[in-house]
């Protein structure tokens, strides 16, 4: 049987993880992010910048505590099943280690490396913007393998979550299609940048992802009412 105070704790930190994450998402510096003159001297301006990066690694670190504390609610049937919430678990601790890394690189490297080229004199901002650059480009690099990494971890808890007994099987069929979402990030990432279809495909995940959560947190309520009527 689903532990439904296990399922609960879980389904409540998914959901406010990615609140959180996209509230303080809402706070980044904004514009085209490939237009990089433009948003260098955002980047640089911004005031709130090392706050805004932690609050998104903190709201991380709590979904991918969801997902984690998911594999251990959920009633799995057969092996092979188990075995894809196995994967899925160790594929969502690589995306929260390359999460880590992505942000020590936007949210420090990035961040000092704009504002010693908006400081540098004339003579040195040619220098100082391809280092910037540089960093972009490494932080494009690790985005996109992060999103490959979370977007596997998705995949396999939706053949996990649909092997469950208890959770409505369209569930897993959303957390499978928001984590193909998070693989056309990482490609999109990987080959444009942060480009207007990587900002649409980000989109797209959000919804997905808040609607099998929200669903996921009823379900968890309806079977606690369900326990205690019992």
């Amino acid at each position: 049987m689903i532990d439904s105070t296990s399922l609960r704790i879980s389904a409540g930190l998914l959901l406010v993880g990615q609140l959180l994450y996209i509230a303080v998402t809402q706070f980044h510096a904004g514009g085209d992010a490939n237009d990089h003159p433009t948003i260098f001297a955002a980047y640089a301006s911004s005031g709130i910048w090392t706050a805004v990066h932690l609050s998104q690694f903190a709201s991380m670190v709590i979904l991918i505590g969801g997902l984690l504390s998911l594999f251990f609610a959920l009633d799995v049937q057969t092996e092979s099943t188990r075995w894809a919430g196995r994967f899925g678990a160790a594929s969502a601790v690589a995306a929260l280690a390359l999460y880590g890394v992505l942000q020590a690189i936007d949210g420090v490297a990035l961040k000092h490396a704009v504002n010693a080229w908006a400081s540098a004199p004339n003579t040195e901002k040619t220098a100082r913007f391809a280092s910037a650059e540089a960093i972009r480009w490494l932080e494009w690099g690790v985005r996109s393998y992060h999103d490959f990494a979370f977007g596997i971890a998705l995949l396999l808890y939706a053949a996990a979550t649909a092997g469950a007994a208890g959770i409505p099987r369209p569930i897993a069929y959303l957390i499978g299609l928001s984590g193909l979402t998070y693989l056309v990030q990482g490609w999109v990432a990987g080959s444009e940048g942060f480009s207007p279809a990587q900002s649409a495909a980000i989109v797209m995940g959000w919804v997905l992802s808040l609607v099998w959560m929200i669903w996921l947190v009823v379900v968890a309520w309806w079977m606690q009412h369900s326990d205690v009527t019992h």
